[in-house]
């Protein structure tokens, strides 16, 4: 039989240990927390509530095989700019999701019906790939349908 441990059970230890684990399944569920918030606040409207909130400084995005953008500021703009084009919202949702705890990644598939000033009435299906470091993005990439 193997022997696991030996010694006695010292309550400094085992509440240490206890507390350990409580911290590291509070930093694994806050991942998944902040997705579901920030994909409401995108889906209410809050498009750029969520990008202040939930995109770092050195964000890195990147549509398909566009150059990637660098830079909060530059991401903004971009962001900005696609929030003035939207004349209608329709539907939107996320259909699927997938959040790995460990390296800090989100894959989520999106649907949105809108309406752009530009080009009419448009539904948008994409994949969305996301680094989170310290409860925000670092790098996001979109494939488009």
């Amino acid at each position: 039989m193997q022997q696991i441990y030996d010694g006695p059970i010292h309550k400094a230890d085992f509440n240490r240990d206890l507390q350990t684990n409580i911290t590291e399944v509070i930093h694994l569920s806050s991942l998944q927390q902040n997705f579901d918030d920030l994909s409401q606040k995108v889906l209410s409207g809050q498009i750029l509530e969520a990008f202040e909130a939930y995109y770092a400084d050195d964000v890195v995005m990147q549509e398909d095989s566009e150059e990637p953008r660098e830079g909060k500021e530059a991401n903004r703009a971009y962001e900005e700019q696609f929030v003035n084009s939207v004349e209608g919202f329709h539907d939107g949702k996320v259909t699927a999701v997938a959040v790995n705890e460990e390296d800090g990644t989100v894959l989520s598939e999106w649907f949105m019906d809108v309406t752009l000033k530009d080009a009419g009435r448009i539904q948008i299906e994409q994949v969305s790939v996301q680094r989170w470091e310290d409860g925000q993005i670092v790098h996001e990439r979109f494939y488009h349908a």
